[in-house]
């Protein structure tokens, strides 16, 4: 048995919602399938708390202008490059106006939060954090009529040439066990909480990474559009990766496991010895790199290292801090080699030079002498206690994902555009970020192409 609707929507965050009220106030028929239960619905935009858009101008919440130009120069910084221009100067463009639309959908702001994200000027907060700003986007797709189901695993996709024509479901809804849609909008994440999908790429150093977000994004609809002809873009071992605390659960610890302390310390892997410049850039546009810095250590560990000078200087995390009165104290309760890390520290604060700190801007407080060195933010690390955070790497979100154009249209593996099949969100993050991340981004791609995915399936399935 199966039933028809004009446009089907795989996924449950904020990129499916988005597109499934843009698809219903074009006047559709539209259905939500969403993979997890009711309670963990919406991926990782549960454990999200801010967007970065382009604007002209300061409002209530944010503190200044954010230009295209600079929000371009800023993704062509973090990337290296490896970006789709077009695709990306398009939805910077889009980004603007999805600051009141999302307003429009229930959404509401708050100003920037402290800590060591200096996001005032350029990142809008969700009042109440990524849950609340889920619940805003579920009610009004409710009260508009999107049908939504929840536990709605999709086992198989019918596509042929490149034209969807129906899901099949795991488990029946309303005794029917395939959907058929005039428009798919494919909005399901990547494939970060699949670690054997993982493990192909990292081997099995990926049994010591943790997973920040949803256990739900195992990549299945990914696959399954890149086994039917798909073509897939990004590389797959790229990935947004924070370093998260060694003492995380292994998936949805969400943001209160990320560790923002790296740039007020030094980082050392289980040898005792620094292997990254810790001041490289500002904190949101490096956080997301260190969770692969660590992957690629011995044992996938890392412990950053600071004094009791700057513990009020950074967002606190769920953990404490481990704590000792001197370095080879701290370095026993960490099972570090005592002498190792005391020679790291004591050659690090011989390289410090005077300068005045100011972690808000590139300062002049840098190392000399040493390798890797600190280009920014370098203070002697000399008043006890001596604190410490495990780290392991945690994933986010990965960047293998479906090639789509402007209009979100997939695009087939031969170069052809697909006919229905649209996508937005994680499962299509790789056209814009090829690697490399600032805070912020993953939300603007869901929304940005949330919406246009939503809006072009409509407009397909009116024709």
């Amino acid at each position: 048995m199966s039933s028809k609707y004009d446009v089907l929507v795989i996924g449950g965050g904020n990129a499916a919602l988005c597109a499934a009220i843009a698809a219903r106030r074009s006047g559709v028929s539209v259905l939500v399938l969403e993979g997890a239960p009711k309670f963990y619905r919406g991926g990782n935009t549960r454990h999200t708390r801010n967007m970065r858009c382009a604007h002209d101008a300061a409002t209530e919440i944010l503190t200044g202008p954010y230009t295209e130009e600079e929000f371009w120069e800023d993704l062509l910084r973090v990337t290296g490059g490896q970006t789709d221009e077009v695709l990306a100067r398009h939805m910077i463009r889009e980004s603007k106006d999805i600051l009141n639309w999302i307003v429009e959908q229930g959404v509401r702001w708050q100003p920037s939060l402290g800590g060591t994200l200096s996001l005032g000027r350029t990142n809008s907060f969700f009042l109440g954090g990524g849950r609340a700003m889920l619940n805003a986007l579920y009610l009004t797709a409710e009260r508009l009529g999107v049908a939504i189901e929840y536990d709605a695993e999709v086992t198989d996709l019918v596509i042929e040439d490149g034209m969807f024509l129906a899901a099949r479901l795991k488990r029946p809804i309303n005794g029917e066990t395939e959907i058929r849609a005039t428009s798919l909008v494919a909005a399901a994440g990547g494939f970060e909480a699949n670690i054997e999908w993982l493990k192909q790429y990292w081997g099995e150093a990926a049994d010591n990474f943790l997973i920040r977000g949803t256990p739900y994004n195992r990549g299945s609809i990914l696959k399954m559009l890149l086994d039917k002809g798909v073509q897939q873009v990004g590389d797959p071992t790229q990935c947004h990766a924070v370093a998260i605390d060694a003492r995380a659960p292994k998936f949805d610890g969400g943001i209160i496991t990320r560790h923002d302390s790296v740039v007020f310390g030094v980082v050392v892997n289980k040898h005792a010895q620094r292997f990254y410049d810790e001041g490289e850039d500002i904190w949101p546009k490096r956080y997301a790199i260190w969770g692969r810095l660590v992957a690629a250590q011995p044992d996938q560990i890392a412990y950053i290292i600071f004094d009791s000078t700057v513990v009020t200087s950074f967002m606190p995390t769920l953990f404490p801090p481990i704590a000792g009165q001197t370095i080879a104290e701290l370095a026993g309760k960490l099972e570090l080699d005592p002498a190792a890390l005391e020679k790291t520290i004591t050659e690090f604060n011989a390289a410090v030079r005077p300068g005045t700190f100011d972690h808000t801007i590139l300062d002049d407080c840098v190392t000399e002498g040493i390798t890797p060195p600190k280009t920014h933010w370098a203070r002697k690390i000399e008043t006890p206690p001596y604190l410490a955070y495990p780290v392991r790497p945690g994933i986010t979100f990965t960047y293998l994902g479906t090639r789509v154009t402007k209009e979100a249209r997939m695009l087939m593996a031969d170069g052809r555009p697909s006919a229905n099949m649209f996508a937005a969100g994680e499962i299509m993050a790789g056209n814009v970020l090829g690697k490399g991340y600032a805070a912020g981004m993953g939300m603007t791609i869901g929304s940005v192409f949330g919406r246009i995915a939503g809006r072009e399936a409509a407009k397909h399935a009116r024709n």
